[in-house]
């Protein structure tokens, strides 16, 4: 990993210097502490931020339910039973937007352990694969108007290698992640998590936030904050785990959405929702 002043500096991709050669082109990447005024001027164009898991891929995939197993083991390995474990990973789950928060927070628990645990042995490779749909959904954004930023609650390892999978490492420019790394990391729907976000994507005007997520929670937290241009992705009939409980994706019936932010069930309506950032 680079080093910048002894700091390690994470590494992203910028399609406009994607070689066929190598997977991932380092696009230096400062750490908030190391800003100064040397920082590059502001990018004019919007950011697009889309969630990873269960918005780039869809929830049929079950990716979620093997993840739910997976955490539900390792609070049990910490020494709780069932029912104290599905309580634990519930309520910390709805707490904070992310078990891991809680665990970390209120146990004596290495976050990369947890990491290597549970994401690490997700066998994606045989739960999705590239989506040429998708992918062409990616290549029709106006990059002369948007930068394209995958923003995750996952860490970087789980985040880049669905990214990789979905054959989508040209297309996205910047990754924010959750750093397991740190002893108090932040999350979605943290707001430090999307300020945080913002600086790291040197972009100081919420309003020309473009956002996609499959929890309405960090939507509506986003939202809250400012950010212009805020998406529901809602797969409507399929099942879904949240906080260890299966959840069936129902129909909303209530046609307003109190929050005022637009939901979908195909990523292709943001074609229809956000016209002015698609190539005509």
């Amino acid at each position: 990993m680079l080093q910048v002043h002894g700091r390690s500096v994470s590494e992203f991709t910028a399609p406009e210097r994607y070689l066929d050669s190598i997977s991932f082109i380092p696009l230096i990447f400062i750490p908030l502490s190391m800003m100064s005024p040397d920082t590059p001027e502001e990018d004019p164009r919007s950011v697009i931020w889309f969630d990873i898991d269960n918005t780039l891929y869809s929830a049929s995939t079950k990716i979620s339910q093997a993840m739910g197993q997976r955490i539900h083991a390792y609070f049990v390995s910490l020494g709780f039973d069932e029912d104290k474990a599905s309580d634990l990973h519930h309520t910390y789950f709805t707490q904070y937007g992310l078990a891991l928060r809680g665990l970390t927070r209120h146990h004596d628990i290495d976050p990369m352990d947890f990491d290597r645990k549970c994401d690490g042995t997700l066998p994606l490779e045989n739960l999705i694969r590239p989506d040429p749909k998708l992918r062409k959904l990616f290549q029709d954004l106006d990059r002369s108007k948007v930068r394209v930023w995958a923003l995750t609650n996952a860490y970087k390892n789980h985040a880049r290698r669905v990214i990789k999978i979905l054959d989508l490492e040209d297309q996205i420019e910047g990754l924010v992640y959750c750093d397991y790394e740190q002893t108090d990391f932040t999350c979605k729907p943290e707001p430090e998590y999307y300020q945080n976000a913002m600086k790291q994507a040197n972009i100081s005007d919420p309003s020309k936030c473009y956002f996609i997520d499959d929890s309405h929670l960090n939507v509506a937290g986003a939202k809250d904050l400012g950010w212009g241009h805020c998406v529901h992705f809602h797969e409507v009939g399929l099942e879904t785990v949240e906080g260890g409980k299966l959840k069936k994706l129902a129909r909303d019936t209530n046609t307003s959405d109190p929050d005022g932010i637009t939901k979908i069930s195909d990523l292709e309506e943001l074609r229809t929702v956000w016209p002015d950032i698609f190539i005509k």
